[in-house]
């Protein structure tokens, strides 16, 4: 394994691809528009889940880790992508609005995340690749612990919501507490409190399993290694064209989310229809867990595998 993140010049293809595409292709600027849909699948999935924890909270524990990570988990990763729009405010038409929908995710994923979530990834977007500026990339003592060992590569992947709820430390530009901070905090918190109360631990340990699962060693943790890791000389974004992105909103196409952060979910495969002389050359991937399982066994592939830049302001 190397021991070091894989150093380029230069600002990312996005900032570039971007305009070029607009010129050659000016339509898509018709797909950059709210999708307020989302907010009702966003009721609908809330509903679900705390519909089925009632139904966890009755059965024996045993079944409980199965029942979250064969179907709580699909959900609650749904929701992750609604606060990702929400984040882009891609569902309402106000910036708050996006906020308390995100929040609204955060009653079913036990944790609240929505709004550290929106501070923290569009800073990935605008300082993309940047070390200690970019959330999304690891530290170096992060990396040299997980190293390339099979075991520790599953071991982190099993506890990557641990490892991005700490990467905010890292970052210095941006001050963490706010009063959407605080109000996340404390809407989960009684929510939370409500469930154990009023349903049962059980109940709470279902919704909590779901996000553990949801973002962690399950098939659907392999977009987190698919969006950015260095698998192709280069190339620094990774597009997911399988069969799961109907389960999330169309999150694997990042390579076109990259490009244009403004088009919705529901809109990123037009962007792809539109313009494939720009994307169809790319490498993609069309498994979510064979990208997981190389991750884990191939040897020459750890946290290092990413694309570092020197840091620039992002009107530079």
């Amino acid at each position: 394994m190397t021991v070091d993140f894989t150093h380029l010049d230069g600002r990312p293809i996005h900032f570039v691809r971007g305009r070029e595409i607009l010129k050659a292709h000016p339509e898509i600027k018709d797909l950059m528009k709210k999708n307020p849909w989302t907010a009702l699948w966003t009721v609908l999935l809330v509903s679900v889940q705390w519909s089925t924890a009632i139904v966890a909270n009755e059965l024996a524990w045993y079944w409980i880790v199965p029942l979250a990570y064969l179907f709580g988990a699909f959900l609650n990763h749904a929701l992750y992508v609604v606060i990702h729009e929400c984040t882009h405010n891609l569902v309402l038409q106000r910036a708050a609005a996006n906020n308390l929908l995100g929040i609204f995710c955060d009653l079913a994923l036990v944790v609240p995340s929505a709004m550290g979530f929106r501070k923290y990834h569009l800073m990935h977007h605008k300082f993309l690749g940047q070390y200690l500026r970019d959330p999304d990339i690891v530290r170096h003592e992060e990396a040299r612990l997980i190293g390339n060992s099979p075991v520790r590569k599953a071991l982190w992947l099993f506890l990557f919501s641990l490892s991005q709820a700490l990467r905010p430390m890292q970052i210095k530009e941006v001050q963490f507490w706010d009063r959407w901070i605080v109000t996340n905090l404390a809407a989960v918190a009684l929510v939370d409190i409500l469930i154990l109360v009023i349903i049962g631990p059980q109940a709470l340990a279902y919704l909590a399993l779901s996000t553990l699962f949801a973002l962690g060693l399950h098939p659907l943790g392999g977009r987190w290694i698919q969006e950015h890791y260095l698998t192709a000389d280069g190339q620094e974004t990774y597009s997911y064209y399988g069969p799961l992105n109907k389960t999330c909103f169309n999150m694997g196409y990042h390579n076109e989310h990259h490009d244009f952060a403004t088009v919705p979910w529901n809109n990123l495969p037009k962007v792809k229809r539109l313009a494939p002389e720009y994307y169809d050359h790319l490498k993609s991937y069309h498994s979510w867990t064979a990208v997981l399982l190389n991750y884990i066994f191939d040897p020459s592939m750890s946290s290092y595998s990413r694309i570092v830049r020197p840091a620039v302001n992002a009107d530079e």
